[in-house]
């Protein structure tokens, strides 16, 4: 049922047996087919996506804030036969064609009659480690969504990393799920303590208050959160924050992905929660976690995102595919145990953005002497201006730094004269008033004059997609 519950490892692997056999009893021939989860972060997502990969299927979780016409491009590419949708989503689905969908359970009543009907079912005999456990959508912040394939071998071993690199998934921790379980971070972050045996509480959606509130309690060891979810938090009334200051005495890790964590904002973390437990992880979809940089190095290594991650090995390659130097930027390639099988039904795709077992979703980098990795910028985000090459990210930093600025997004747009000109979008603090002169100004206190955006658009909200990333697509529509 839905609401506020809790399960014990025992109920929550009984029922993900019986989804298992439901599944099994419903379709038949489960191996390698697919379904589909629509549904906000939920105590009921882990055990269908778990149940599901035991009968063989490959699950795909998608966006809770899709339209109807998103769905049906998804279930066109990947054909799925079984959709679970929460009932706050019902319209989404009943007003979709989805021809290859054999069955729709709605989260709820239905669901738990489905379930109860079901016979327990162990895993099928034929799956692999290497098969695919689940196809995620990429975010699509540059093109169109495309379907990654993950592997069984690629998750387990991925949980495995994260245990031994962040140390609170054991079976005394108690791991507070707060991202989305749809995007791949918000799932590996729910799934990896509970791999390990520890409690997991999940919150349904963020609100940043009541995330201060349960980290009050003082018994949680773990947290993952996106950056705009610490925005969100140091947005709050001061007197709201120093009401929760102090109260995590048990807290050992305190992780952050998806997109870049401006450097201000780490600050602020350290200073509210304490030194010794920021993580930040760079990684990929595709790749999975790549880099971490741990918490002696926040406040020393400033924008990088550290080192390699446990059995990874980093390469930075010129255009040609040779090695830069240190301190040079090239274009990062990843080789690990955790990397994707592949676009599915995409295989030139899949080979466009491979060179010898390593994997690379466009993003450039550099390295310092020390072997922390530092990203510059998506290759598709870098602007030429005047014939020079201009990284956004460096520029966002900046603006980070302005008191008055909770969030700013830089992109290029067509200019006659510069070929492209630099725009910042801007979302100031409540009580801060700014106008574009004043941004120019502070730009130019830490920037280059060819470095300064030659516009400033103030707006409420970036768009984001569900793990936190700026879609900087819909910037250059606006």
């Amino acid at each position: 049922m839905l609401g506020e519950r809790t399960l014990d490892y025992g109920e929550l692997s009984a029922r993900i047996r019986r989804v298992a056999g439901g599944a099994v009893e419903m379709l038949g021939r489960t191996y390698g087919e697919r379904a589909v989860i629509l549904a906000p972060n939920c105590i009921e997502y882990p055990e269908i996506i778990c149940g599901l990969s035991d009968a063989g299927m490959v699950v795909s979780t998608a966006n809770p804030r899709i339209t109807s016409r998103e769905l049906e491009a998804l279930a066109a590419d990947c054909a799925p036969r079984m959709v679970f949708v929460h009932p706050s989503l019902e319209s989404v689905v009943s007003g979709a064609s989805l021809p290859s969908v054999e069955k729709t359970l709605v989260l709820g009543e239905e669901y738990e009659a489905w379930l109860a009907a079901q016979a327990p079912r162990s895993p099928i005999s034929e799956l692999m480690e290497t098969d695919p456990f689940a196809l995620v959508y990429t975010s699509g912040t540059t093109g169109k969504p495309k379907g990654v394939l993950l592997s069984h071998r690629s998750r387990a071993m991925t949980f495995f990393g994260m245990a031994m690199e962040f140390g609170c998934f054991g079976p005394d921790d108690r791991h507070l799920s707060i991202a989305p379980m749809a995007h791949g971070a918000g799932f590996a972050f729910t799934m990896a303590p509970l791999f390990f045996g520890a409690f997991v509480e999940v919150l349904e959606k963020f609100d940043p208050e009541r995330v201060l509130d349960r980290l009050g309690r003082g018994d949680h060891t773990g947290t993952f959160m996106v950056p705009t979810h610490y925005q969100t938090i140091f947005g709050l009334e001061p007197s709201v924050l120093e009401r929760y200051r102090g109260t995590t005495p048990l807290l050992r890790a305190i992780i952050s992905n998806a997109s870049a964590l401006p450097q201000a904002v780490k600050e602020k973390i350290i200073g509210y929660w304490g030194e010794g437990l920021l993580h930040e992880t760079y990684g990929s979809t595709e790749g999975g976690i790549v880099t971490n940089l741990r918490p002696a190095e926040q406040l020393t290594k400033i924008q990088s995102v550290g080192r390699p991650f446990s059995c990874t090995e980093v390469l930075l390659l010129d255009d040609d595919g040779r090695p830069v130097a240190d301190g040079e930027v090239g274009e990062l390639y990843s080789r690990s145990p955790f990397l994707f099988n592949g676009y599915y039904c995409r295989p030139e795709e899949t080979a466009a953005c491979m060179r010898e077992g390593a994997v690379s979703v466009g993003d450039l980098a550099r390295r310092d002497e020390d072997g922390c990795i530092y990203i510059v910028d998506r290759k598709k985000d870098m602007v030429i201006s005047g014939g020079l090459n201009i990284y956004p990210r460096e520029i966002e930093e900046v603006l980070h730094k302005h008191p008055g600025i909770r969030e700013a997004a830089v992109i290029g747009v067509p200019d006659e004269r510069w070929g492209e000109a630099l725009r910042a979008f801007v979302v100031t603090e409540q009580g801060h008033p700014l106008d574009a002169e004043a941004v120019e100004v502070h730009c130019r206190r830490w920037l280059g004059g060819y470095k300064v955006p030659r516009s400033v658009r103030f707006v409420e909200a970036l768009p984001r997609n569900a793990g936190g990333k700026v879609l900087k697509q819909e910037l250059r529509d606006v």
